[in-house]
């Protein structure tokens, strides 16, 4: 079965720098309907402010697809890796192992804007 799911109806949550929009149930919002799908867990669209981001933080067994649409993110993790991704390239990682990481648009003049695809390890 295929089920369409227009972008006006996902789940939006707007914290001033981060502008996200939900396909599954994240965070504070909530739709038994719509849990995943198999392994899938998350594919959110945030917009992300100028110079703001996400803190180092941990994850629990997930493989994560960041693809970029416009600006640059800038990643680093707890073992000294420091990198950039821009618009139109795909950053694939997989997190659990006790590793932590942070996400940031390193641009002081213009918002980052990206998807995010997040499965549970199999």
């Amino acid at each position: 079965m295929i089920y369409l799911r227009k972008a006006s109806g996902r789940g939006h949550a707007n914290h001033g720098w981060l502008d996200s929009w939900h396909t599954f149930s994240f965070s504070h919002y909530y739709d038994a309907n719509f849990m995943g799908f198999s392994a899938l867990r998350v594919i959110n669209e945030d917009v992300i402010d100028a110079g703001q981001g996400f803190g180092m933080h941990p994850h629990n067994d997930m493989e994560i697809l960041t693809y970029v649409l416009s600006g640059t993110v800038e990643h680093q993790d707890s073992m000294g890796n420091l990198g950039q991704i821009s618009a139109g390239e795909f950053q694939i990682m997989s997190a659990g192992t006790g590793i932590r990481h942070s996400e940031y648009n390193p641009h002081n003049d213009k918002p980052l804007h990206l998807y995010r695809l997040s499965s549970r390890y199999t």
